[in-house]
């Protein structure tokens, strides 16, 4: 459970856990299940299946404490005394959730070694931010995961280094970019203060805003004060003042505009262009971004291997041979993909030679790196690679795979094909992933009579029957899709 374990009755079959501080509702969870634990530090163990302990303690096994000494000499104390991860099944909806002492993670991400860094750290950074000092409401999730995806990346800068932290920042403002691109940027839901009106879903605030342009907030507000290290001093400060209570916005600029008198005395919270208010209540992209310019030995590259790609006319020998993307960062091949992503749909003959040039290699890849080559051959109809779809669709069950390639599969010709795997794997799927999925298959088709469409059943099933949805409904879900977000 998301609190200290106490004791177990053998006898009675009864654990008995406490919590030794105030949490709020939602930070309390429980897990239960054929988990078996296996230390990993001093204090952190992992708990998962039989079959993942194996890797999940070769993968993490002295790392977390590294990063929980980091991120305690930026921020303070641990205060939570342990810290242990238990792996879920692959059904789990979301990538990672940080419960007190017991933080879940699903069991997909152990295929990559960068993923599982950045989103263990994001976890390990709300132990500070979002644990022990809360955002009060949900209208301001960025107080929780702004701070979070900052403090994560102080501390991966600390210890892999600028470049690698520029990188992942890279990718993550892409994405951003290209959800601001979806929504437009008049979409309330990226306000920093989103207003929960009737009929808004706060699940839709779980959005690449909160984290990416809360980040880019508070990053400006480390930019203000001329040095990181003196921004560090100020949230350790913060954390001190408010552990154990939940906040508002104005509680952390007060705080701020407190502790640097001297920024006070400039009114920087009304610079022109940049006011604090501004930051918080106007729609559209961050007001400014961070420099990622020490990142460039890993973006240039990048940069350079898409331009000969898409070069006209195509050399598809010469850009191949140019760079040898096994041995690339995972976070370098995904930034490739989704720039060819962003360039869909492709020439035919540029996606036939990409395939003979990278497909089987990126087979063996991690699932990251694959989703976004299966959506490159489902957004360019590129029949070759389709069954490697079907069956990364068989068995990849989290909502950040399916999800996306199922968006794509029903935006062309395809959705014939997606409601055939639909109908094989759904009874594997979570609920509520499924009824997203059903949604999004529904989306433009007109309601048919039950007896018209297929029904899977098993002993204990009943068959199932999509549901009509009015297609806005199904929009309002799945335009706020995200890449890969932790909670």
């Amino acid at each position: 459970m998301s609190a200290t374990q106490s004791t177990y009755l053998e006898q009675e079959g009864v654990y008995q856990f406490y919590m030794e501080y105030p949490v709020p509702a939602y930070l309390v969870a429980l897990v239960a299940g054929d988990l078996v634990p296996a230390d990993i530090g001093p204090r952190s163990r992992v708990w998962a299946e039989p079959c993942l302990l194996p890797a999940a303690t070769s993968k993490l096994s002295g790392l977390v404490e590294r990063w929980l000494s980091a991120a305690e000499t930026l921020y303070g104390p641990y205060i939570w005394g342990r810290y242990d991860i238990v792996f879920l099944p692959p059904s789990f909806p979301i990538v990672a959730m940080e419960n007190p002492c017991l933080t879940f993670i699903i069991s997909s991400i152990l295929e990559s070694d960068e993923f599982l860094i950045i989103d263990v750290i994001h976890e390990v950074a709300h132990s500070w931010f979002g644990n022990a000092v809360t955002n009060a409401t949900w209208e301001e999730m960025w107080l929780s995961e702004g701070l979070a995806t900052y403090a994560q990346r102080r501390i991966t800068t600390e210890i892999y280094g600028a470049a690698f932290t520029c990188l992942e920042t890279a990718f993550r403002l892409d994405a951003l970019h290209r959800q601001m691109k979806l929504l437009g940027e008049d979409n309330p839901v990226s306000k920093l203060q989103v207003k929960l009106e009737p009929g808004v879903n706060p699940s839709n605030l779980m959005n690449l805003f909160t984290y990416e342009k809360g980040y880019c907030f508070v990053y400006y507000l480390s930019q203000l004060c001329g040095d990181p290290k003196h921004f560090d001093s100020f949230l350790r400060t913060y954390i001190e003042k408010y552990k154990f209570t939940s906040v508002v916005a104005q509680d952390l600029l007060d705080s701020f505009l407190n502790f640097f008198p001297e920024l006070k005395e400039q009114c920087v919270d009304s610079k022109a262009g940049l006011e604090f208010e501004r930051w918080l209540n106007a729609t559209g992209p961050p007001l400014a971004e961070p420099d990622l310019s020490q990142g460039s030995s890993l973006t240039r590259p990048v940069e350079t291997l898409f331009k000969l790609w898409t070069a006209e006319p195509l050399d598809a020998p010469a850009a191949a041979s140019s760079v040898d993307i096994a041995k690339w960062r995972t976070f370098q091949t995904v930034l490739f993909l989704d720039r060819l992503l962003d360039g869909s749909p492709l020439p035919h003959e540029l996606v036939t030679k990409l395939s003979e040039c990278y497909s089987s290699q990126l087979d063996s890849m991690n699932a990251e790196i694959r989703i976004r080559w299966l959506q490159i051959v489902v957004r360019n109809d590129y029949y070759p690679d389709l069954y490697k779809v079907r069956h990364f669709l068989e068995n990849q069950m989290s909502r950040m795979y399916t999800i996306p390639l199922y968006e794509d599969l029903c935006a062309g010709t395809l959705k014939s094909f997606a409601l055939e795997v639909f109908y094989q794997t759904q009874n594997q799927l979570h609920p509520n992933l499924r009824k997203t999925i059903q949604q999004i298959l529904t989306q433009g088709l007109n309601p048919l009579p039950a007896t018209e469409l297929p029904a899977v059943t098993t002993d204990d099933t009943p068959a199932m029957v999509l549901e009509d949805k009015p297609p806005e409904t199904a929009n309002g879900a799945i335009s706020l899709r995200d890449v890969d977000v932790s909670a």
